[in-house]
């Protein structure tokens, strides 16, 4: 714990100044039953019990100056403390293996439904993105809090050749960084000032400009991408640069694999092929950003990752202020103090 006004703690140096002038007080009474018998009648009639308890309300008493005091010098702790998410992007694969049947009833059929149940659950106030990605990548819904234009972009869903997962990644990170470029052959993101609409990730672009400082990975915390994906990247850029694109700028990757580590032979459009979970590339995607990866076999499971994922982008640890607390507690102790004094003594302290 630490403070944001650590020079009023001096403060507490009142606390035994005052429990001194208690005793003293205490030794002035005690003088005092001497002189006068019958008062030291009445002290002895109390009983132990009681002389005990007419202490109790004064030690509340102080014990709620003590926090009051800690609570002026404004106390801070590091506590886990939801992380205001206000953008989501989903990265979804449509490649013509998520046709396979491995996870029931089809793997792009349970992302579908695993999807829609993920969209439901976030808060009203998180925006959420949807990108689709196959042989090239496209943002198929722009961010945004309308959960039925979200519903109806998964729903249009078309299954295409090849995967490209670094492009996912690209679109889902300009999707957050609108006025930014992600260029891969320099590794180096730029601000986009002369193009409002944006440019195409292989179009040539301007080297004059400054690229933006790299953040810490999984610093930045108003964004996170979710990228689901059955496969290996078979065109594109290359993932895991991608990935580092992402880390640079702080972004958390979370990664689901879905389907089956052998794989299933699966034919469309007059040629078949055995498709496997790449989840070595998936581990170190997550990874590089600061995120965590997740394995799908089946429907259900795909269902629980969905579930659990609001949970696992949520928690941050925070410094965070707990002033609050402290006058809380001084107030209660305080509270109880004056109340046992009246019902005891009729009279406060």
């Amino acid at each position: 714990m630490s403070f944001l006004w650590p020079d009023f703690l001096w403060l507490l140096a009142l606390v035994p100044v005052l429990v001194g002038l208690y005793l003293l007080a205490l030794r002035r009474k005690k003088k005092l039953a001497v002189r006068y018998a019958s008062l030291s009648m009445v002290r002895d009639a109390l009983g132990v019990g009681q002389r005990v308890r007419r202490h109790i309300p004064p030690a509340l008493f102080l014990v709620g100056l003590t926090l009051m005091i800690v609570a002026i010098a404004r106390p801070t702790a590091t506590v886990k403390l939801p992380a205001q998410h206000e953008l989501v992007i989903l990265a979804m694969d449509v490649s013509g293996s998520m046709r396979a049947v491995d996870v029931k009833p089809t793997r792009l059929a349970a992302a579908q439904e695993a999807a829609r149940a993920f969209i439901n659950d976030q808060p009203s106030n998180v925006k959420i993105g949807i990108v689709s990605f196959a042989g090239t990548a496209a943002v198929v819904q722009a961010p945004t809090e309308n959960r039925d234009e979200l519903l109806a972009a998964i729903d249009r869903f078309e299954l295409q050749r090849a995967t490209a997962i670094g492009s996912g990644l690209l679109v889902s990170l300009k999707a957050i960084f609108p006025d930014v470029e992600f260029d891969l052959r320099s590794s180096n993101p730029r601000p986009n000032a002369d193009n409002k609409h944006g440019v195409a990730i292989d179009q040539p672009k301007d080297t004059a400009k400054e690229p933006p400082k790299p953040v810490p990975p999984g610093s930045y915390k108003s964004a996170v991408i979710i990228l689901l994906t059955d496969g290996q990247t078979t065109t594109g850029p290359d993932p895991i640069e991608s990935a580092k694109m992402a880390a640079e700028r702080g972004v958390r990757v979370y990664t689901v694999g879905v389907g089956t580590v052998q794989g299933e032979v699966i034919g469309w459009e007059g040629w078949s092929m055995r498709v496997r979970l790449d989840e070595d590339s998936l581990k170190q995607i997550a990874n590089v950003t600061r995120g965590e990866y997740f394995y799908a076999g089946s429907a259900t499971d795909l269902k629980n990752i969905y579930k659990g994922m609001s949970s696992k982008m949520e928690l941050t640890k925070q410094q965070t202020e707990i002033t609050a607390l402290f006058v809380a507690a001084a107030a209660l102790f305080v509270m109880v103090g004056a109340g046992l004094s009246l019902v005891w003594f009729n009279r406060l302290l």
